[in-house]
């Protein structure tokens, strides 16, 4: 059985497409699934978009279920949820969140599609990959009781990083953000908002997710003696220059990379990316969650939609892309 299906290209470097594919009835161990939502992780696909992810790292780059290759034409995304329309009767009906690129249906490996949380809106389970990301750095970044912790970057991983530190006991937790709408947002999850000439300094652990050069070399200006400082953001193809001189060596600070595609070392015998997934999808049962979501518009709509994400993003953080029934 061939089944018609849509999905988002970027055709070229700062120009995305929808092309018709066909699609096979799914095998056995297989479901075919309806996309509902997907998300736009706009740090990330900004630089797929505009062909920025540099060849040195078009492997590790490749999304789960990606088509084609850097810089394009290129089917890019991970953050889908969908309803199971056709597989294994158990499923048949299930919501489940897929690390799939935006596309209208499209059969994956049942074990691909992670059944929601009955307490789970669908239109919010699109976080799951951004809350996947904000756990992995707090593992990183390895908290204790009581720190006072600084987040640098209200995005949406940013948020959702602050949002997780500030549910541990006695610490202290300040969203750092150049925006000051972002404000109200960061007390909403639990955190305190602080424009960068005014955040707190000697934080115990700092986390960078502003995407921007300036925003790391803040990150290390906040630190306090011998604090660790985790990178979140990625910067494709752009040179980072950084302030190491000064009281970066005196302070005896530490500078921790940190990337989803590989659960920290101290994790691994324990956890693996399943379970860190699962463990986030049942974190966004919090209906606190929702004040991320700042737009949302037509999956027919979406060439033009990433462009605009990808060069003028303005207030938005979370953008929902919203399928046709």
């Amino acid at each position: 059985m061939q089944n018609d299906a849509r999905a988002f290209w970027v055709a070229a470097p700062g120009r995305g497409e929808l092309r018709t594919e066909s699609i096979a009835g799914p095998a056995d161990d297989e479901v075919l699934v309806r996309a509902l939502y997907s998300g736009v992780s706009r740090g990330t696909e900004s630089l797929v978009f505009n062909g920025r992810v540099p060849r040195s790292e078009w492997e590790r780059m490749r999304a789960p279920f990606q088509a084609g290759d850097f810089p394009g034409p290129v089917k890019y995304g991970y953050a889908c949820v969908g309803q199971v329309e056709r597989g294994p009767a158990s499923r048949l009906g299930q919501t489940v969140f897929v690390l799939h690129p935006h596309q209208t249906r499209f059969v994956v490996p049942a074990e691909a599609a992670h059944a929601l949380p009955h307490d789970v809106p669908a239109g919010r389970g699109i976080l799951a990959a951004n809350l996947e990301t904000a756990i992995n750095g707090l593992w990183d970044g390895q908290p204790h009781v009581g720190d006072r912790i600084a987040v640098v970057g209200a995005g949406v991983v940013g948020c959702l990083t602050a949002w997780l530190a500030a549910k541990i006991p006695g610490c202290s937790v300040e969203l750092v953000d150049r925006n000051p709408a972002r404000a109200p947002i960061a007390a909403a999850l639990g955190a305190r908002f602080a424009t960068p000439d005014a955040a707190a300094r000697e934080a115990d652990l700092v986390v960078h997710a502003s995407g921007n050069p300036a925003g790391l070399a803040l990150a290390l200006e906040l630190a306090g003696r011998e604090a660790r400082v985790v990178e979140l953001s990625w910067f494709g193809d752009q040179a980072v220059s950084l302030p190491l001189g000064g009281a970066f060596h005196a302070r005896r600070l530490t500078l921790v990379s940190s990337q989803v595609g590989t659960v920290p070392s101290d994790q691994r015998a324990r956890w693996d990316t399943g379970r860190r997934l699962r463990l986030a999808l049942s974190l966004l049962t919090d209906p606190v969650l929702d004040v991320l979501f700042t737009g949302e518009s037509a999956f027919d709509d979406l060439p033009t939609t990433m462009a605009r994400l990808a060069t003028g993003p303005g207030d938005v953080l979370c953008h929902r892309i919203i399928y046709p029934g």
